[in-house]
């Protein structure tokens, strides 16, 4: 009989460190599941504006391009008016594809003596429902004979 005491004193008896530590270790199953929930949308959202931002910098390097080739053809001695952007679309087209969408050219702030030639377009969406649009200007003095 003193035995059965025993043993019901034991079950009794309050838990010892290890055992408590044990029984932490089995109820923290899927701790670490339940912080990737938390933290993997934010890594994925920084990725995804790193990726937006490259895009948009490829754009507006393309948009640039174009609107330089543009003004380099436009300042060109009696060249017509339509040259430059004829040209600067052109090069959009072939050097910004996949960069810079519907791409724009245009003349508008050109004088007799300087050209001005810009280039806009859209930047591809890498985000859902983002929509950026870039725009470059480039400004050339136009070339004139002076004998």
């Amino acid at each position: 009989m003193i035995r059965g005491q025993d043993r019901a004193r034991q079950v009794n008896r309050p838990p010892s460190a290890a055992r408590m530590l044990t029984r932490l270790r089995r109820e923290d199953r899927g701790a670490l599941t339940l912080s990737y929930v938390a933290v993997l949308p934010f890594v994925f959202l920084v990725i995804m504006v790193a990726i937006q931002t490259s895009f948009w910098f490829l754009a507006r390097d393309a948009a640039l391009a174009a609107a330089r080739q543009g003004a380099d053809a436009a300042r060109a001695l009696n060249a017509p008016r339509a040259a430059g952007p004829a040209a600067a679309l052109a090069f959009a087209r072939q050097a910004g594809q996949g960069y810079l969408d519907n791409p724009v050219a245009s003349a508008a702030g050109s004088t007799s003596s300087t050209v001005s030639i810009t280039v806009s377009g859209q930047v591809p969406s890498f985000v859902p429902g983002l929509v950026a649009r870039v725009t470059e200007t480039a400004q050339a003095p136009a070339e004139e004979f002076r004998p």
